[in-house]
């Protein structure tokens, strides 16, 4: 009776260790395996146009300068783009992203004239850990002049350039190899080198190369921005070197409420500018050096549907001009001044309506200049569309 007893728990016992494995085999088979998941190839395309109604109130009267409105006349209106971005973004693998973009910036042309044209932005492919928290970028991407840290703080490039780009400083991409790393995991310190060809997208036509570089810290908790920038270009050997060195640093301040910062740059240039000296009929060169910054501010009004911005820019295309020497390229007489103000309306996330003030003013020192000649400005009131999908 005992032996019967002994062999009825035993069975009871086996039964439920037979049930009781078979009930964790069943939820282990359908509990997602997530260290042995099988990468799976996947891309997305994405997008944004921006342009605006505008209406030119004040034209400089001597159509000085090359931004947005300055050869246009005064009572001059229209609606128009000034950027279409259509990318597409693949995931080839665990290690390797590529990127795609095919934009259309106002100004640009072809030799026949025709506007609106579609040209390449970017083609390129990342090298996703290279090593730690470094990534390996070939091709034709965004350079670190502005792009990856300026640009994205202002936040907004539809309605102007970072100042950098607006006085045609650096370039935004260019074609070359880039490393980006940051120095801990969750980015509070990076850097970001790049060798190109210097000619952004356009097909190079000599042997030189443009080095970039940029190093950034962020603090408190990411609120307090601090970046350094420069580059190098020699673009001519003989008959006479010529080069740019640019240097340009960028903090800022990113709250809940308010954004602020402040971007100052000096680029340097050998050999750049050809003048003649009064009573003197033979051509020299000179160093010129430019110098300039900005300071702007954006915050919230009301969250999600109403938020302002305001900016204020000093340009001075070359702080060695001398109003002795008769220049006949490569220095300008004059200094620029630029502001704009608005609002930014958020009927939807991906849609935004921007009325602004975009202003420029000129002031001319060549000797014996008076009236508009000495000082003057472009002026346009303009109301911003933006809008994005993806």
């Amino acid at each position: 009776m005992k032996k019967t007893n002994t062999k009825k728990k035993l069975l009871k016992t086996l039964i439920v260790m037979f049930l009781c494995a078979n009930t964790s085999l069943i939820f282990a088979q359908d509990k997602p395996k997530e260290n042995n998941e099988e990468f799976k190839p996947s891309g997305k395309v994405w997008g944004y146009v921006f342009g605006d109604y505008y209406y030119k109130t004040h034209s400089d009267s001597l159509n000085r300068g090359n931004t947005q409105y300055a050869n246009t006349s005064k009572n001059m209106n229209a609606i128009d783009f000034r950027r279409v971005y259509l990318g597409y973004d693949y995931n080839i693998s665990e290690k390797f992203s590529t990127e795609f973009l095919l934009a259309y910036e106002q100004g640009t042309t072809l030799s026949d004239g025709v506007t609106r044209t579609v040209f390449l932005k970017a083609a390129n492919l990342r090298w996703k850990n290279i090593f730690k928290n470094n990534d390996l970028v070939i091709g034709q991407s965004a350079t670190p002049s502005f792009p990856m840290m300026s640009e994205k703080i202002w936040s907004y490039r539809s309605v102007e350039k970072t100042i950098a780009d607006m006085r045609k400083i650096a370039s935004s991409n260019d074609v070359g190899i880039s490393l980006q790393g940051k120095f801990n995991d969750k980015g509070d310190y990076g850097y970001n080198l790049m060798i190109a060809d210097g000619t952004s997208q356009k097909v190079p036509a000599n042997m030189f190369k443009r080095f970039y570089g940029d190093v950034y810290a962020k603090f408190m908790n990411q609120k307090i921005i601090i970046d350094l920038y420069g580059d190098y270009y020699r673009s001519q050997l003989s008959p006479y070197h010529k080069s740019i060195n640019t240097m340009k640093v960028f903090v800022a301040y990113q709250g809940n409420k308010i954004t602020a910062g402040v971007e100052a740059f000096m680029q340097p240039s050998e050999n750049s500018a050809i003048y003649t000296e009064p009573g003197v009929l033979t051509k020299d060169t000179a160093n010129t050096s430019s110098l300039g910054y900005s300071i702007f501010v954006r915050g919230i009004i009301i969250k999600d549907k109403l938020n302002f911005f305001a900016r204020y820019d000093s340009y001075d295309p070359d702080t060695k001009f001398s109003a002795d020497r008769t220049y006949t390229s490569g220095s300008l007489p004059n200094t620029e001044m630029f502001a704009t103000a608005g609002l930014d309306f958020t009927p939807n996330k991906n849609v935004h309506i921007i009325p602004n003030i975009w202003y420029d003013s000129y002031s001319n020192r060549t000797k014996n200049v008076r009236g508009k000649k000495k000082s003057d400005y472009d002026m346009a009131a303009r109301l911003t569309f933006y809008y994005l999908f993806k």
